[in-house]
C-alpha cells in the first residue's frame, strides 16, 4: 500500500471544498513537492516516484490556473482534469515500458524478482487497471461536472478504490501462482 502515499496530494485536494480550490491546489502542490523531496532524500529512486512527480507537475499548473483565474469555467471540470492527468501519467508510464507501479513494487520485492517477466507483467496489468480506472473516472466526471457533489464524489472514490482492491487481490493471486510454480519445481527436482 506504499502507493497510497503517492496519492496523498490528490486525496487531500479531493476532500477540500470546491470554494477553496485555489488554496487546495496550492496545498496539494506543496504536498507533492514535499513528498518528492522527502522521498528522494530518503533514497527512493525516481522510478518509484512517477505518480509523485506527475502530481507535482499537475498541481503546479493547476495552482497557476487557480490563482490566475479563480472563476475560470474550467473549475467545474477540475475533478475530471485531475483523474485525466492521473490517466495520462499512467498511459505515459506504460508507453515508456516503465509502469508507475513497477518502481513502487521494487521497493517491496527482493532484487532477484525484478528481472522476472512475471514481475513486469503483473505491474503492467496493475498499472493498466489504475490507468483505465482514472480514464473512466475522468470521462464520468466530465459528464457530471455540473451535477451535485454526491455523484462526483462517488466516482472519485470509485476511481481509487476499484483499482486499489484489484491490486491487493491481483498481487495475492500472482504470489500464490508463483508459490505453486516454485513448489512444483521443488517437487520435480526432488523426484
Amino acid at each position: 500500500m506504499a502507493y497510497l502515499l503517492a496519492f496523498a496530494p490528490w486525496i487531500a485536494f479531493a476532500v477540500v471544498p470546491g470554494s477553496a480550490w485555489t488554496w487546495a491546489a496550492l496545498a496539494a502542490f506543496a504536498l507533492s513537492v514535499f513528498g518528492v523531496v522527502r522521498q528522494t532524500r530518503a533514497g527512493l529512486p525516481l522510478d518509484a516516484q512517477i505518480i509523485a512527480i506527475g502530481s507535482a507537475v499537475y498541481f503546479a499548473a493547476l495552482t497557476v490556473l487557480a490563482f490566475a483565474d479563480p472563476h475560470t469555467a474550467l473549475h467545474a471540470y477540475v475533478p475530471a482534469l485531475a483523474s485525466g492527468a492521473l490517466g495520462l501519467i499512467g498511459l505515459g508510464s506504460l508507453a515508456l515500458r516503465e509502469p508507475f507501479t513497477l518502481g513502487i513494487a521494487k521497493q517491496e520485492m527482493p532484487r532477484e524478482a525484478w528481472d522476472h517477466p512475471a514481475f513486469l507483467r503483473v505491474n503492467v496489468v496493475i498499472t493498466a487497471v489504475w490507468t483505465a480506472s482514472f480514464v473512466v473516472g475522468a470521462v464520468a466526471l466530465a459528464f457530471l461536472a455540473h451535477s451535485s457533489v454526491a455523484p462526483r464524489l462517488t466516482v472519485q472514490v470509485a476511481a481509487f478504490v476499484v483499482p486499489m482492491v484489484f491490486t491487493g487481490r491481483y498481487v495475492a493471486s500472482a504470489r500464490a501462482r508463483a508459490q505453486e510454480a516454485d513448489d512444483a519445481t521443488t517437487a520435480a527436482a526432488a523426484a
